[in-house]
């Protein structure tokens, strides 16, 4: 029996199983299964993974370990390197509130609350968006074209991490959280019909979205906003 010894980057050892997790595993060969199949079956998404080295030399997740191979697994470098610029995201069911915030500061986010997995996938692919989920099985599957698992379990932790890992440029207040409309500006005078009294005597600056007709203005939690705006403007 043949082994290798894959040694992984810090960041990736959360997704080994726990008995792993020092970050240095011996696989058995098979002398078919590819470098990539090795990594993924551990646990670890080749969309999470860097440069694959063996004994110092760069090779392909389509490379065949052989025996005695010291393998190094790295994490993606961040900012990372995209094949579309700016980047554009579809998030999967669970990332209900990180939309809402990626919207807030411009950044092209789609989401749908009731659409399966093959379907996500599917949009991801056709309209060159980054698939942003928490569930690995989705970043196992070949069919799709540019993924990323989403670190931190609350939407301020997720939130900052997408903007770590891919410097998206910021448009705060241009789309709506909604729906990631275009947001145009709207005179009060054509809209004070829809508002309610108390709006219609306090406000007078107000946006339209231009795909849904939703209406914004600088309300009660804007101040709450304008922090997390702030916050990835440092970021």
């Amino acid at each position: 029996m043949s082994d290798a010894l894959l040694e992984f980057a810090a960041e990736l050892r959360f997704f080994l199983p726990p008995v792993s997790r020092n970050g240095s595993v011996s696989v058995a060969l098979d002398g078919t299964s590819s470098l990539g199949h090795l990594v993924q079956s551990l646990g670890v998404p080749l969309p999470e993974v860097g440069e694959l080295t063996v004994d110092g030399r760069a090779v392909p997740p389509s490379y065949r370990p052989r025996d005695g191979d010291l393998v190094q697994v790295s994490a993606v470098r961040r900012p990372q390197p995209l094949p579309v610029t700016p980047p554009r995201f579809t998030l999967d069911v669970h990332l209900g509130t990180l939309a809402r915030r990626l919207r807030l500061v411009g950044v092209d986010t789609d989401y749908h609350n009731d659409i399966d997995d093959d379907a996500l996938i599917d949009l991801a692919n056709r309209e060159k968006r980054i698939l942003l989920t928490q569930d690995r099985g989705l970043l196992h599957r070949r069919k799709l074209w540019f993924g990323a698992y989403v670190r931190g379990t609350d939407p301020e932790a997720q939130f900052n991490d997408v903007l770590d890992r891919f410097a998206p440029p910021l448009a705060p207040w241009s789309r709506c959280t909604a729906c990631n409309g275009l947001l145009a500006p709207v005179g009060k005078e054509t809209i004070e019909h829809l508002l309610e009294p108390g709006t219609r005597r306090s406000y007078d600056d107000y946006a339209r979205c231009g795909a849904c007709g939703r209406l914004y203005w600088k309300g009660a939690h804007h101040d709450r906003l304008a922090a997390i705006v702030e916050a990835a403007r440092r970021a």
